[in-house]
């Protein structure tokens, strides 16, 4: 993916990304056909910060239903992203 923009599409900001902030754990939906090395690369040159692991998990879409129309959610993919002691992201800071 040449776009960094792609890579990465939102934070996501939950309770539980919240409390794994404070272990300098950052949480992203990204492109589900991104790679963690492209994650790390969108992270390290957006954010101007060091990456030190990222862990992903897919998720994919429920069906839903409406009466008798039926439709299916979109698949994602989260990025758990790991930063080195010191770093932080400055998106996150008025959390």
């Amino acid at each position: 993916m040449s776009d960094l923009r792609r890579v990465i599409r939102k934070p996501m900001l939950t309770e539980k990304s919240a409390r794994q902030m404070e272990g300098n754990q950052y949480v992203f939906a990204v492109d589900p056909a991104a790679n963690k090395d492209q994650i790390a690369a969108a992270v390290e040159r957006m954010f101007e910060v060091r990456v030190l692991q990222v862990r992903t998990q897919n998720h994919m879409g429920k069906e839903r239903r409406m009466g008798r129309f039926s439709g299916r959610r979109p698949d994602w993919k989260k990025a758990i992203v790991t930063l080195a002691e010191g770093d932080a992201i400055e998106l996150y800071e008025g959390i």
